[in-house]
């Protein structure tokens, strides 16, 4: 009964793969007693702190405890948001059934299939893996227990994006811009694996084909690896998508572009805003020149306008809607908003970008 009634709020709430725990979900949960997840934290840094938080804060979450390297910070987390620290990795695998792991790129490897090879559900930060075969392995092993493997690519929960659900898409051309001023954090690996990662993993979700060909190009600036970056991917339906990344801008910027046959659709996934503009019929076909929000139409496309709208936004978190969904698909034993098997796509396709951009890197010194 629980399970059922779960499932169908999450087809009727879901939006590109995400959805949010609403209050009416809390209250099913606490009214029909289900056991929580116990569910641990591998890595609290800065992203594991905010994950630690999050789930001591759901109640669809038993917060078993926490795990890092750093033990006086691991001490310092488990007393903030009252949870319990262990010295071992191997003591909190053995009390929980869910991991979030919150590790460098460089750990996900080895520490994931630990988690897998006993039979504990998890969710690993983006990238997925360093590697493609990497990833291949952990996929293979959470198949073959019945695992849920899901990877952070949280913009997919982004209000935004939600915002759009119900408009049909098939874009022609994308264009994408994430610029993020210089932290220190994040830097293990280059800009394409940090931060346009997230823009390649929801180009190939809503192009949905195969990748034709790339041309990229990068410089560093600051660090020895690619700190600004550039695509071109073309698909084999002919959509093309123009992909920017620069983690040295004065400005932060996070927009998507999608371009289509009669209609335009602008994300801000900073701001979580949608704009859409779409070529509609006039209601005055006498009328040659039609006035709209953007201009004016030409005499040969008269009797035709552009309809403009802005979609209300739903509000809430999206790391909290992102480790709700975690939660979800562990107790109800279903496929995950973002599976290892889309993530180890958009690594790919950035391993592949890479290869591409090592051709025309340079280096600033």
């Amino acid at each position: 009964m629980w399970k059922q009634s779960l499932q169908s709020k999450r087809i009727a709430s879901s939006a590109f793969g995400g959805i949010a725990m609403t209050g009416e979900m809390e209250a099913f949960f606490i009214e029909d007693k289900m056991e929580r997840v116990k569910v641990g934290v591998i890595g609290v840094g800065h992203l594991g702190e905010h994950h630690t938080r999050v789930y001591s804060g759901l109640p669809q979450a038993e917060l078993v405890g926490i795990y890092d390297l750093d033990i006086e910070k691991a001490k310092n987390r488990a007393e903030k948001y009252q949870t319990r620290h262990f010295d071992e990795i191997d003591k909190l695998l053995q009390k929980v059934e869910a991991i979030s792991l919150v590790v460098p790129t460089s750990s996900h490897y080895n520490t994931a299939k630990k988690v897998l090879s006993q039979g504990i559900h998890i969710l690993i930060e983006k990238p997925i893996t360093e590697t493609v075969e990497q990833a291949e392995e952990l996929i293979r092993i959470a198949k073959a227990r019945n695992l849920i493997l899901q990877v952070g690519h949280i913009e997919r929960f982004n209000p935004a994006l939600k915002a759009i659900q119900n408009f049909k898409l098939a874009p022609r051309f994308i264009e994408s811009h994430r610029l993020s001023s210089f932290q220190e954090r994040g830097t293990d690996v280059a800009v394409i694996l940090d931060l346009m990662i997230h823009d390649l993993d929801l180009i190939l979700y809503l192009v949905k084909e195969k990748v034709k060909s790339i041309e990229a190009s990068a410089v560093s600036v600051i660090t020895d690896m690619e700190d600004i970056a550039n695509a071109r991917i073309t698909f084999e339906n002919g959509c093309v998508a123009n992909v920017t990344t620069s983690r040295v801008s004065a400005r932060p910027m996070r927009k998507l572009r999608i371009f289509q046959k009669n209609v335009y659709v602008s994300l801000d996934l900073l701001e979580k805003t949608a704009e859409i503009y779409r070529l509609v019929e006039a209601e005055d076909n006498e009328t040659a020149v039609q006035k709209t929000v953007i201009g004016q139409i030409p005499v040969n496309r008269a009797g035709k306008t552009i309809i403009y709208e802005k979609p209300q936004m739903e509000k809430g978190d999206m790391l909290t809607t992102e480790l709700s969904s975690f939660l979800e698909s562990v107790a109800t034993k279903t496929p995950p908003p973002v599976t290892g098997v889309q993530a180890k796509e958009a690594l790919k396709l950035a391993l592949d970008i890479r290869e591409k951009a090592s051709l025309h890197f340079h280096k600033f010194k």
